[in-house]
């Protein structure tokens, strides 16, 4: 059930959810969370519906925020809202608020009436993210902040921002994308022999931040020099290509060989696919639901496992390994 309420206030929705609650639509006592999305005009629906999918395990009150781009003409200040229950809205309640002019530049004021009482607030940035996440209007209020370096104009300076204005909270999902990687990096290494790491290289698309973070995870954890290959244009999105580490009885390699498939060699054993599929928002979403404590391990590759890293070489032209499918396969 979709509701529209326009040219409406807070205490308007607020009226229209009591009413909607009245009548048996929905109710919010399961609701555990509250999740803020800001978003921009006409850019809500692909964050609404992994929002809907993540809240089959996370039931909580969706409050989306969108404003008009700044690059916009002038505008009259507005608020229409919509609210989803029920089969739009997956296992949450969905609120839509499309600010126009002096209104929506008044962030906090527009969510704060509806937020629920004694739950924790998650705020997420599916595109272009404040400057300084924490302190940002939406991000005072949250407990956890989700940004996405990957969607940023510049994923690389958008990383050394966040590290040089990172609060206890402040997560992203270029480091989310990471976790089946460093799982199956883990998994390789707790088995023998048990021989010491001594050089790593990580290798990626010239705009992928997951290739930063790992290298910068792998560098921190095996105290081992990390050397970082970036290929591609910039706006190919193809997330890491290959990992090899290298040790006294040979080369461990995860090549990224097919969109989902990586190939796993090492010494003495046979080679191995393995299913890594680049993770959707919603699995990102949901990981990061499950864990609203602050992330320890990413603050600490976040502010201080990037700067250790030696510069990148860069390539225009993949190397041999890499095949048109690897090219085109995401992290």
């Amino acid at each position: 059930m979709i509701i529209e309420l326009p040219s409406t206030t807070t205490s308007g929705i607020s009226r229209a959810l009591v009413k909607i609650r009245e009548e048996g639509g929905a109710v919010a006592l399961g609701r555990v969370l509250t999740l803020v999305i800001a978003t921009r005009h006409g850019a809500e629906e692909e964050a609404i519906e992994a929002a809907n999918d993540a809240s089959r395990e996370h039931p909580m009150r969706v409050i989306v925020v969108s404003t008009p781009d700044q690059e916009n003409t002038p505008q009259q200040p507005r608020l229409d809202a919509q609210i989803r229950v029920g089969g739009d809205a997956g296992a949450s309640e969905v609120i839509v608020l499309r600010a126009c002019g002096d209104t929506a530049k008044n962030e906090e004021g527009l969510v704060t009436g509806l937020l629920l009482a004694d739950a924790p607030v998650v705020a997420w940035w599916p595109a272009a993210a404040p400057e300084v996440v924490s302190s940002s209007p939406l991000g005072r209020m949250a407990q956890t902040r989700i940004t996405d370096a990957a969607a940023q104009p510049d994923p690389r300076a958008f990383l050394t921002r966040l590290a040089d204005t990172y609060r206890p909270g402040d997560t992203d999902f270029a480091w989310t994308r990471l976790t089946l990687w460093r799982a199956q990096l883990a998994a390789v290494l707790d088995q023998p022999p048990y021989e010491p790491i001594t050089a790593v290289e990580v290798h990626g698309a010239s705009d992928s931040p997951s290739t930063i973070l790992l290298a910068a995870w792998l560098q921190a954890q095996l105290q081992a020099p990390v050397h970082q290959e970036l290929r591609g244009p910039s706006g190919s999105k193809a997330g890491i290509y290959e990992v090899r580490l290298e040790r006294a009885s040979g080369t461990i390699a995860l090549v990224r060989t097919q969109p989902s498939i990586v190939t796993l060699s090492q010494p003495g054993q046979p080679t191995h696919d393995i299913s890594l599929p680049r993770r959707s928002l919603r699995d990102c979403l949901a990981e990061e639901l499950r864990r609203l404590d602050p992330d320890v391990l990413f603050g600490e590759v976040l502010q201080h496992g990037i700067p250790g890293l030696a510069a990148p070489t860069t390539s225009s032209i993949p190397t041999h390994s890499t095949t048109t499918a690897t090219r085109r396969a995401r992290t």
